[in-house]
């Protein structure tokens, strides 16, 4: 057993015979012809994503970035040549992912202008939207081309290094500020857009 559960690979497909066998007992597939069924599979996909995204951003925030300090420098680079690479890619995938689902969503259930342009009804995921739209740019446009600066993936100059370094750090905070906003807008919708 601990062999099987040792490949990721292995784990993942195992979760998906599993999500297919409770599917089938549940009579899903039955329902593929219909709108509300792929309304419903793209909502899962884009909780997902956004779980992955999340769980991400928060895992930087929360353990890597206050836990680089108490690391002794020799071991540093196990992180910023390994593990960070690596959660970044699963990072901004995952944010892709999310946004893409997420419009397409909006799309499929006839209200993605309206919310984006904030109408009545659903202007709380129009907010949610928007500031999903906002953290996805962050991180593309300014946490991914300064992180690869930091972590000397594109050679700069010490100081450039430093300034990325800090630039990136200072949106990945204000993407945690504003995933809890954008969490509750998500919510809030579902709940009659409290």
């Amino acid at each position: 057993m601990a062999a099987f559960f040792s490949s990721l690979g292995r784990t993942i497909i195992a979760g998906v015979v599993i999500l297919v066998v409770i599917a089938l007992i549940a009579g899903t597939f039955g329902k593929m012809n219909q709108h509300i069924w792929w309304a419903f599979f793209f909502r899962w996909l884009h909780v997902l994503s956004g779980v992955m995204w999340i769980g991400l951003l928060w895992y930087f925030n929360f353990v890597q970035t206050p836990s680089m300090p108490k690391i002794p420098d020799e071991q540093k680079p196990a992180v910023s040549k390994v593990i960070a690479p690596a959660a970044l890619f699963w990072f901004r995938w995952a944010a892709m992912a999310t946004l893409v689902t997420g419009l397409l969503l909006g799309w499929m259930n006839g209200y993605l202008v309206q919310a984006l342009s904030f109408n009545k009804g659903v202007h709380t995921i129009g907010i949610g939207m928007w500031l999903a739209i906002v953290m996805w740019f962050n991180v593309w446009f300014i946490i991914w081309p300064n992180q690869k600066k930091a972590l000397g993936i594109v050679q700069v100059t010490p100081e450039e290094k430093a300034a990325a370094a800090k630039l990136a750090g200072m949106t990945s905070r204000i993407n945690t500020m504003l995933s809890i906003p954008m969490l509750y807008c998500m919510v809030a919708q579902q709940n009659g857009g409290l």
